[in-house]
């Protein structure tokens, strides 16, 4: 099952290598990808709505789901999965980036996208949250352009990262609740 599941991601990987990628859209995608570096353009976005009372809560949230989502897909899943980048196994597969040095699944940059970005659906105006998770999923699709995630590595960091995301939103709102009991007491 597992050889089948790598065999068809790589034949993935092949088809947008050969049929999508252009030298037009390939600086665009290497763009896209270096927003992800080290969850930047979410932690940079999340420390901007700090700065206003308004939008504290939300850039608080974020950063809390940036943070479970680096220990949970960065420290956790990539080392116990161990999985190997696609361009040491798929023959024929080049990479457009330079070779990261960690293990391939689940996907860092698509895990704090999807985690960031589900907050920002959530707590700010839908339009915002919008472009948000249209920037996670182009962050996602990015690392299979450039070819260094199997595609169910991206799923699996956008699932890990959604999760995340709905689990802090959701603590969030039980403390709220419990704080108020606590007060009527």
């Amino acid at each position: 099952m597992i050889n089948y599941l790598t065999s068809m991601d790589g034949n993935i990987l092949i088809f947008i290598q050969e049929h999508l990628r252009s030298p037009i859209v390939t600086p665009i995608f290497r763009f896209i990808t270096s927003l992800g570096n080290k969850g930047a353009i979410w932690i940079i976005l999340s420390i901007a709505l700090l700065c206003f009372k308004k939008t504290r809560k939300t850039g608080i949230l974020a950063i809390i789901a940036l943070f479970l989502s680096l220990l949970i897909d960065n420290i956790l899943l990539k080392n116990i999965v161990a999985r190997t980048r696609p361009y040491e196994i798929v023959n024929g597969l080049h990479i457009l980036i330079n070779k990261p040095s960690d293990y391939s699944f689940p996907s860092g940059h698509t895990g704090s996208s999807f985690a960031a970005a589900i907050i920002f659906y959530k707590e700010l105006p839908k339009k915002y949250g919008i472009l948000a998770l249209m920037l996670a999923i182009l962050i996602g699709i990015s690392r299979l352009y450039v070819g260094v995630h199997y595609p169910t590595d991206v799923l699996g960091g956008a699932m890990i990262g959604t999760f995340i995301a709905l689990f802090v939103y959701r603590m969030q709102f039980n403390l709220k609740v419990n704080d108020r009991k606590s007060l009527e007491i």
